[in-house]
């Protein structure tokens, strides 16, 4: 088993000697692999398999896949062409995370403005460039707001993995974790094991107990208890895509915590980068929700747990009402309700 504090010494995504480099997270936390490709296509792989996940880094693998296949078409006959299969392979990875489409957006923008075409690979691998380090910011900004909400001696709750492993940065809901437990405010961390695939178990358990912070796994079905019983005071959560109207899409299961969060009065806080949000939905009703392969239910380590012949739904994510929310909080400040109109305020300068 791999020692949570190797996580420092691994990269979640980056450019490398002209390829990519990303850590393969379906191994974890039992072997802390880097993968390095000069394949788009594999790293497009690695974003549908979840070797790559999590919506910041989604995007970035993504931005930085363009900028391999424009590499590797600057000696072809068409390497425009070549590029726009590229940016559409990619919108076609997952359907849910709006920071892949947003990163997609930017690649054709670089590409529709490119004029020159000896230095199309380059002004794309820049424009990738921009996309990591901003994400890096994001996560710090986003990790100084959260914070700020809460109080010394805090105890959080957290659902699946929005840390280092699901960003470019440290992390967007973890980000506000390390952050306030850097600031000596954080008690306790209360991890949900994160069904089907265990990203809590997996994942953040391995990122915060690499911050030497006070981790409790539970079940996802325990959460009610450690909820009702006043352990925690806050619930943080990342996101994959928020609607004009606050509704959020996060990993399933979200949705039954933000309830469970408003029945007991606890504050329930969402933590992502602007480039989650998505102005054009009006609400959380027209977020695509993607459905996952039904093995991931039936089977457990790959030893199947259910009799042939159940159906199964297998939604990835779930959609949070916004009248569930207390905050999001964003790099650009903590947005209250009403999130319409925050939300308007957020994103009409720079739309």
């Amino acid at each position: 088993m791999t020692n949570p504090s190797a996580v420092r010494r691994f990269t979640t995504i980056a450019w490398r000697d002209g390829g990519v480099v990303f850590l393969d997270q379906t191994l974890l936390p039992g072997t802390a692999r880097e993968v390095m490709t000069s394949d788009p296509s594999v790293v497009a792989e690695a974003i549908r398999s979840l070797r790559i996940r999590g919506a910041p880094a989604i995007g970035v693998a993504a931005a930085y896949g363009v900028a391999l296949a424009a590499r590797a078409a600057s000696e072809s006959p068409d390497p425009r062409a070549s590029v726009s299969a590229a940016v559409g392979m990619f919108r076609s990875t997952r359907p849910t995370a709006v920071n892949l489409f947003h990163a997609m957006d930017r690649m054709q923008g670089v590409l529709d403005a490119s004029r020159d075409g000896a230095n199309l690979a380059q002004a794309l691998l820049e424009e990738a460039e921009r996309i990591n380090r901003e994400d890096i910011e994001a996560c710090r900004l986003i990790g100084e707001y959260g914070a700020s909400l809460l109080d010394r001696g805090t105890s959080v709750l957290t659902h699946c993995n929005a840390g280092a492993l699901a960003t470019a940065g440290q992390g967007t809901a973890l980000g506000v974790i390390i952050t306030a437990h850097r600031q000596g405010k954080i008690l306790r961390v209360f991890a949900d094991e994160t069904r089907p695939l265990l990203q809590g178990a997996r994942l953040t358990t391995w990122e915060l107990l690499a911050e030497g912070i006070d981790t409790v796994l539970i079940t996802d079905n325990a959460a009610g208890s450690v909820l009702a019983k006043g352990f925690v005071q806050a619930v943080i959560v990342g996101a994959d895509r928020i609607a004009a109207n606050g509704d959020t899409a996060n990993k399933v299961g979200t949705y039954p915590l933000a309830v469970l969060a408003s029945t007991h009065k606890i504050p329930f806080y969402v933590a992502a980068p602007v480039s989650s949000v998505d102005p054009a939905l009006a609400d959380g009703s027209h977020i695509p929700i993607e459905e996952r392969d039904p093995s991931e239910v039936v089977e457990f380590a790959g030893v199947r747990v259910a009799p042939e012949g159940v159906r199964v739904f297998s939604p990835a994510f779930d959609v949070t009402p916004n009248k569930f929310i207390s905050a999001i909080v964003t790099e650009k400040g903590v947005l209250r309700p009403p999130f319409g109109h925050s939300i308007s305020n957020l994103r009409g300068p720079q739309d």
